[in-house]
């Protein structure tokens, strides 16, 4: 099984917005699709659907082109797609019923759905009535109510408060348990690296970066340190003409052109007679490779 799209290109009034984007995915599981607004990740995830004629390139499911017929999918979308004035359990019903679920099925589904994302208080409710978080929860439904196999979520956890959010990153994690593929769009790069084992990064259209998240960070230098220390070691750092990237509470993160520095800032701490109570190297996170793949303007969209 697997979704795999090849050489997909779509342009608009002669404008290329996608130019030979190819990933694949071929175990379940969590993949992550990301780039700067603009970038090309609507035009993109709305081809995978159907929604969106490709002009050139391929998408297929389990080899065979993707249609709306042969794959049983689910959409997140960003905007909200639900009916304001319509009560929450009918128009889920509606929406998993266009899916092709018996109407029985769906009822029973509505139940499941609603009792794991707590809004059993709501469904009586015209949609309207529902925060922000809640709107999420009941769009969220739409798209795995219907028990999709293949589902695409574009900023899943928009307008969530911490406890939405556990509550989201659980019921993920569940369809992670449960074999599901799962496409996610966020920019919440944190997530991204909780969430996916593979990535593309697409910047105007084009492939930036792409490949398996652990190997891609793993083959960046290390670039900084973290220390916390019983006293100021400000002087010391300065000593060696390094940068303090951050300091709170005792904890610095310090820039280091080689790992050969950070054993010389170390020695130098510790003949000033200055306990150390942490010392590490820092490891580029997904956010610093977005940063250096298409700048930090851009990364904080």
């Amino acid at each position: 099984m697997g979704i795999n799209i090849e050489n997909v290109c779509k342009s608009y009034d002669g404008k290329k917005v996608l130019d030979n984007i190819s990933f694949n995915m071929d175990t379940s599981g969590v993949f992550g699709l990301l780039g700067t607004n603009g970038a090309g990740k609507t035009t993109t995830i709305r081809i995978i659907l159907g929604i969106l004629e490709k002009d050139s390139g391929s998408v297929s499911w389990n080899g065979k082109n993707v249609t709306r017929e042969n794959v049983n999918f689910g959409y997140l979308p960003e905007e909200r797609g639900i009916y304001p004035k319509a009560k929450v359990s009918e128009q889920l019903i509606y929406f998993a019923q266009l899916k092709g679920m018996p109407l029985s099925k769906a009822k029973e589904s509505l139940i499941k759905w609603a009792k794991k994302m707590k809004i059993e208080e709501y469904l009586d409710m015209p949609a309207e009535k529902l925060s922000k978080g809640n709107q999420q929860k009941v769009q969220f439904l739409t798209c795995v109510m219907h028990d999709p196999e293949l589902m695409i979520l574009d900023e899943p956890f928009s307008g969530m408060d911490p406890i939405n959010t556990d509550i989201f990153k659980s019921v993920i994690n569940e369809l992670i348990a449960e074999g599901k593929y799962i496409i996610m769009s966020a920019h919440q790069m944190p997530t991204i690296e909780e969430f996916c084992k593979d990535i593309i990064i697409i910047d105007r259209g084009k492939t930036i970066l792409k490949g398996n998240l652990k190997e891609i960070k793993d083959s960046y230098e290390i670039k900084k340190i973290c220390i916390e220390a019983s006293k100021d070691i400000d002087d010391i750092i300065k000593g060696f003409s390094l940068p303090i990237l951050s300091k709170e509470d005792g904890t610095y993160i310090v820039g280091i052109d080689n790992l050969n520095q950070s054993q010389e800032v170390l020695k130098a701490i510790s003949n000033k007679g200055i306990q150390v109570d942490k010392f590490e190297l820092v490891r580029p996170t997904l956010y610093d490779v977005f940063v250096e793949k298409v700048g930090e303007d851009h990364a904080r969209v």
